[in-house]
C-alpha cells in the first residue's frame, strides 16, 4: 500500500470546486491556500502574492506544494522552490486542467479560434462576459462618469470582445451543472456567439493530487530551482535559481 502523502495545494480560486472534490476522493491529505481570482491580469502581481504563500508554507508539514496555476500570461515564471519540492501541471491556463491535458486543450484552441471559456469556477467567482456584465460595469461607469462618457466607455470595454466569437463551456460531470450551462447559454446568445460544451477530462487532476506525476503532464521543482517558460510544447521548465539576495 502506498504511502499517504500530505500536499499543501495554492491555487486560484477559480479551481476551488474542482480541487476540493477532486481531492475529497484521494486517500492523501490536502490543506488548500486559494488566492483571488484575476491575479493572471497581472502577472507580476500574480509571481509576487505566489510566491509569498509558498515562502509561508512549513516545509517540514508537507510532502511537496501543489500549485494550482498554469503559465498564466508568464505569471508563474520565476517562482523558485524553497525547502519543499512543487509539483505544476503543464499547461498555458486552468483550462487545460478541466480538458485533462495541454493537447487536446490546443487540439480544441486550434479548430476553434476566438473562444472564451466558461466553467462553474470562471463563473462563481466573477462577472463573464454577457448582458449581466455589460449592465454592471455599465452601471458603475454611468454612476461615476455620466451617460455620454457611460456610453463611450462601454464601447471601449466591449471592444476586446470582437476577438471571440465561441462560447465553450466544460463540464467535469461532478456537480448540477444546469445553471451554469445555462447561463453560458445565455452569454453566447447575448454576445452573440456560437454555444459549444466540452465534456471535462478529471485524469489530470486525479494523476496531479495522486502524485501521479509523469514527465509529460508535470513540472516537478525541485528546493533551489525556479519555474521558465520553455517556448515550446513542454510550456514550461526549471533552471537553478541564484539566491534571491543575489538576484
Amino acid at each position: 500500500m502506498d504511502k499517504v502523502k500530505k500536499y499543501c495545494i495554492i491555487s486560484c480560486h477559480v479551481l476551488w470546486r474542482e480541487f476540493c472534490h477532486f481531492a475529497s476522493l484521494s486517500e492523501n491529505i490536502f490543506n488548500f491556500k486559494f488566492l483571488k481570482q484575476g491575479l493572471h491580469c497581472t502577472p507580476e502581481l500574480l509571481r509576487k502574492e505566489l510566491q509569498e504563500a509558498i515562502d509561508t508554507v512549513d516545509a517540514d508539514d508537507y510532502d511537496a506544494i501543489l500549485i494550482g496555476y498554469g503559465l498564466c500570461s508568464n505569471g508563474i515564471v520565476g517562482i523558485t522552490a524553497g525547502q519543499t519540492r512543487l509539483a505544476v501541471m503543464k499547461g498555458h491556463d486552468c483550462i487545460t486542467f478541466l480538458l485533462g491535458s495541454k493537447e487536446r486543450y490546443k487540439e480544441y484552441f486550434d479548430s476553434h479560434p476566438g473562444t472564451y471559456w466558461y466553467s462553474p469556477g470562471w463563473i462563481d467567482t466573477g462577472t463573464q462576459p454577457g448582458k449581466e456584465r455589460y449592465e454592471f460595469v455599465y452601471n458603475e461607469y454611468l454612476e461615476r462618469y455620466g451617460e455620454d462618457n457611460a456610453e463611450y466607455l462601454m464601447e471601449m470595454d466591449q471592444g476586446w470582445f470582437r476577438e471571440y466569437s465561441n462560447a465553450a463551456y466544460v463540464d467535469l460531470g461532478f456537480c448540477n451543472a444546469s445553471q451554469y450551462k445555462e447561463y453560458t447559454k445565455d452569454c453566447a446568445q447575448w454576445l452573440k456567439w456560437n454555444y459549444n460544451e466540452l465534456e471535462g477530462d478529471n485524469r489530470l487532476m486525479t494523476d496531479f493530487l495522486s502524485g501521479r506525476w509523469n514527465e509529460e503532464d508535470f513540472l516537478i521543482v525541485e528546493p533551489g530551482q525556479r519555474i521558465i517558460a520553455s517556448n515550446d510544447n513542454r510550456i514550461m521548465d526549471v533552471e537553478n535559481a541564484l539566491p534571491r539576495e543575489a538576484e
